[in-house]
């Protein structure tokens, strides 16, 4: 893997001098990151299996019916791996549709070979103009509203583009208290990016209420009054020798991107001797905590 360069962009400058960002920021900055890093969200999320053997993209997938849904958008869509999951989930009938910001994700989502009658759209989901009302039995979401500003309107676009009778779900974030070393990878992480962004921590990217179980499901409610809804915690694990466990841990978290050359290598070195102590039979353990929403509508 390539030396990873630390972003600079109008959210990082924002934090830099002290000032909140703004929406224009973080999209911004978002932009920048998946520019220069297009697809690196597969490259941890594929390879970390729940106990069933699944990973986050299968589990996700496993939300739709292919008897009952044949309509399928993918929100933030990213390089297309669940697209692709999901079109030989439903077979040749299905209608599948796939929207990210990103336009390098987009190309990559391009150059996957997917079914030619995939759809895929430039935009965010704060603003699904393109789509009509009902157009979808199943909108899915994969690790993406975690990031995502103004979330109450993601919520609410989602909720139009779906059917009376619609699902949706998303992957997000889960509980670190549920998952052995997870804090601690994490607190090595972000204490590195704030001797170099102190104010980092305090902002973080995103809404901060997608990533605690009992506030995501507070905004669920609100945005789908009366819906079937459920959060489902869950662990995914990933077995690997302490370097290669460095270096996707280092990937899956965004504030590794903020990082100067000469910290991304001591984050990577600490990583690893962190990995190299918890070793067993020449392989350790990174445990990624995820909760999966599922609100049927």
């Amino acid at each position: 893997m390539n030396e990873r360069q630390n972003i600079d962009s109008s959210w990082t400058q924002s934090l830099s001098r002290g000032q909140l960002p703004n929406h224009a920021d973080l999209r911004e900055h978002l932009l920048a990151v998946h520019r220069d890093h297009a697809g690196f969200t597969e490259s941890c999320a594929l390879r970390c299996r729940d106990k069933s053997g699944r990973n986050s993209y299968e589990l996700l997938a496993d939300v739709v019916d292919p008897i009952r849904h044949s309509r399928v958008l993918d929100l933030a869509c990213g390089s297309g791996v669940l697209l692709e999951i999901c079109s030989r989930r439903c077979g040749p009938n299905a209608e599948l549709t796939g929207v990210d910001m990103s336009a390098e994700e987009l190309a990559l989502a391009g150059q996957r070979g997917l079914d030619p009658t995939i759809k895929l759209y430039e935009g965010i989901a704060q603003d699904l103009c393109f789509i009509a009302d009902g157009s979808f039995d199943v909108v899915l979401c994969h690790w993406a509203l975690t990031l995502m500003d103004q979330v109450p309107l993601v919520l609410r676009e989602v909720k139009r583009v779906l059917k009376p009778d619609g699902v949706f779900a998303a992957i997000v974030d889960g509980d670190p208290a549920t998952t052995p070393g997870y804090s601690e990878i994490h607190d090595l992480i972000y204490n590195l990016v704030r001797r170099e962004q102190p104010n980092f921590g305090e902002i973080d990217l995103g809404d901060p209420r997608v990533r605690t179980g009992q506030a995501l499901k507070q905004l669920a409610i609100e945005s789908f009054e009366g819906a079937q809804l459920k959060i489902e915690p869950m662990v995914f694990d990933l077995h690997a020798p302490p370097d290669v466990l460095a270096r996707e841990a280092a990937g899956f978290f965004y504030a590794s991107f903020m990082l100067s050359p000469p910290a991304h290598r001591q984050m990577l070195e600490e990583l690893e001797a962190l990995f190299a102590g918890q070793r067993q039979a020449g392989r350790s353990r990174f445990a990624l905590p995820v909760n999966r929403l599922v609100i049927h509508h």
